[in-house]
């Protein structure tokens, strides 16, 4: 990833998954978090990280803490609207990662139960990675949608002003040794990597940026008071777009912003043709895609996910790295003098 091209020397610090754990769950105490809660965010940020997403790991938790959402007075989560295949949750502006923990609970219960299930979610904000909803979905043998409609970051094709989310689509499917996960973000870079980025210092990506005038930019402060740009033009605005129609449908009109809204769903491929006939066909169409003649100097055709669980499978072993600033940052969190 380009955020891991770095600029300038920073003194890099590796964690075992243990003391990663337990450096996270603290400093979430720290700032206010229910034990319960503080430790389905833990784990979110610490499987993250394992994956090989590192500004999706722990330096989130200072996304968190500085994010003016976490501001908002937090009520007591509460089902809005339930039928034997669907929910609609209030959030009671909790963070997103600890809401979609309770949709994806739900939403894996009704389809085990009736076959399918949709679930909502409305006050509440970032979420994290949808892909992490998604391999829950999957490793308990359902086939799984997820759509965001999310704040406004990006600008449609031609526009100068952000009106759109980043907006993520993510799908699941059951399949051995692993399930195939599939996450793509509608913008041309994520709100997370951006503030990682940003955190660094660091130059961003060419054509993923514009500034406060509506041009081009690659400075992430001038980008902060400006918009992203859309993946692959009006074809990521449609995607995005389509993700924001799905969060009118998950109660984003609830929130005071009309933006965010959370949809999940989940079925048992048994609705269509037996499970274990649909993982065979599955793995044997993968291995086809893999088996691709590929270019030269390619060594592998990678399926989405693949580095993912191969990453996670090595450091879960050697441990993950995190900048010493942000880590010393981490730890500060909640401290007084």
């Amino acid at each position: 990833m380009y955020s891991d091209q770095r600029t300038l020397a920073v003194e890099r610090v590796r964690l075992s998954l243990e003391d990663a754990t337990r450096i996270s769950h603290e400093a979430l105490l720290r700032v206010g978090y229910a034990d319960d809660d503080a430790r389905v965010v833990t784990d979110h940020l610490i499987d993250a990280a394992a994956c090989g997403y590192e500004y999706s790991g722990l330096p989130k938790i200072l996304e968190i803490v500085e994010a003016a959402r976490t501001k908002n007075t937090r009520h007591p989560r509460q089902w809005l609207k339930e039928t034997p295949m669907s929910a609609l949750l209030d959030g009671g502006h909790h963070v997103g990662m600890v809401t979609m923990h309770h949709a994806t609970d739900r939403v894996i219960e009704l389809a085990q139960r009736q076959g399918f299930g949709i679930v909502g979610v409305t006050r509440s904000w970032m979420s994290g990675r949808s892909a992490y909803y998604m391999e829950r979905v999957a490793r308990s043998g359902l086939v799984g949608f997820h759509s965001v409609s999310s704040a406004s970051l990006v600008a449609p094709p031609g526009g100068a002003r952000p009106s759109m989310g980043t907006n993520p689509i993510a799908f699941g499917f059951p399949g051995q040794p692993d399930p195939l996960i599939i996450d793509i973000g509608t913008s041309a870079i994520m709100g997370t990597e951006f503030g990682l980025i940003r955190r660094r210092g660091e130059p961003l990506p060419e054509g993923v940026a514009l500034d406060a005038q509506g041009r081009p930019t690659r400075n992430a402060e001038a980008a902060r008071l400006g918009s992203f740009l859309p993946l692959a033009g009006h074809k990521g605005f449609a995607l995005a777009l389509a993700g924001k129609a799905l969060g009118i449908l998950a109660g984003s009109a609830l929130n005071e912003a009309k933006d965010y809204g959370y949809l999940i769903l989940a079925f048992q491929p048994g609705l269509l043709m037996p499970r274990d006939e649909f993982e065979r066909e599955l793995r044997e169409m993968l291995e086809r895609v893999k088996a691709t003649p590929r270019q030269d100097g390619v060594s592998e055709i990678r399926i989405p996910s693949e580095r993912s669980f191969r990453d996670r499978r090595r450091n879960t072993v050697e441990g993950i790295e995190i900048d010493a600033p942000i880590l010393q940052a981490i730890e500060a969190l909640g401290r007084t003098a």
